[in-house]
């Protein structure tokens, strides 16, 4: 097989079916993993965008989780800033277990919609974010702990190393909804409510087991990087076109991760079913993407997920 080879869904260990050996490094286990191997593994589940679920030894941390996925026009040229912000409970409720620990990249409606929902709900849940994200928790009636990027929290059967990133660029080299919030607002009531509000990575190393870099926008310091040298990297789709060498310069400064897998490339405002709805101009980006990796880190391997399923490297 070629080094470059793109893996999909099937050639990386699925939990839900414990099968023959796939491409070398990530063999699957010939029986299904003992307490001890999943705790240095452990399970990971995309939600869309850049959300994830990690599994790790019977507890649960999510990144960016964003399950109500209503429309706003985004994706038909309707776009509406006052669109109001709600919650699709049923979609949240079965999908999530029940999270000890909450990871917001920045505070947009597609990465913090979902927060104070499951912050009100999960008993005990920790949410970590930026300053706004602490502001805006407050504002809509829960906690959030403030972090800026150089911490390194230990929980045991996993770490989380913030970084400080930086969000992605339009076509006109800036954002949607820019700003922070240094005090409580009111209560938000649309998405142009939550504002950019600074923007964060993280990488979460599992204890045994491979560290994996969670990217929440297509841009990124590049020297914060340097030395985090993960194992798996989640790395968002660049989606204006006007980052610098992006590409290139993203894998190098991680250090080419072993495994690549593209996010925040999907159609946010549809149901969460498989195969993942793609708007074609976002379709075209991500084989562009993909090529982009393969050329720049040919020994790495590209796998393109699929929603809600297990996937462990």
């Amino acid at each position: 097989m070629p080094e470059n080879l793109d893996l999909n869904r099937r050639a990386l260990i699925r939990t839900a079916v414990a099968g023959t050996a796939v491409a070398a490094g990530l063999a699957a286990p010939a029986a299904p993993a003992t307490a001890a191997e999943r705790s240095r593994t452990g399970t990971l589940r995309w939600f869309g965008t850049s959300g994830w679920r990690i599994d790790v030894n019977g507890r649960t941390v999510l990144v960016d989780p964003y399950l109500s996925r209503y429309p706003t026009g985004l994706f038909t040229g309707a776009f509406d800033p006052a669109t109001p912000l709600r919650v699709d409970a049923d979609a949240i409720g079965p999908r999530i277990g029940r999270p000890e620990t909450v990871l917001v990249t920045h505070t947009h409606w597609d990465h913090f919609n979902d927060v104070p929902h499951i912050a009100r709900t999960v008993p005990g849940v920790r949410v970590f974010g930026t300053l706004t994200a602490y502001h805006l928790a407050l504002a809509s009636g829960v906690q959030a702990i403030p972090v800026k990027g150089g911490e390194n929290l230990d929980f045991g059967d996993y770490t989380v190393e913030v970084v400080a990133s930086l969000h992605s660029r339009n076509p006109a080299y800036s954002l949607a909804f820019p700003g922070v919030r240094v005090t409580p607002p009111p209560p938000p009531r649309t998405i142009a409510d939550l504002p950019e509000g600074d923007t964060l990575a993280y990488q979460v190393t599992i204890a045994g087991g491979p560290k994996v870099f969670f990217m929440g926008g297509s841009d990124f310091v590049e020297r914060n990087l340097t030395g985090l040298d993960p194992d798996v990297a989640m790395l968002a789709l660049p989606s204006g076109g006007v980052v610098h060498d992006y590409t290139p310069r993203l894998l190098a400064a991680l250090g080419h991760p072993r495994v690549i897998v593209p996010v925040h490339w999907d159609n946010f405002e549809t149901p969460l079913h498989n195969p993942p709805a793609v708007a074609a101009a976002d379709a075209a980006k991500l084989d562009a993407f993909e090529a982009a990796i393969r050329r720049a880190s040919p020994r790495s391997r590209v796998l393109r997920p699929e929603y809600d399923t297990p996937y462990t490297f």
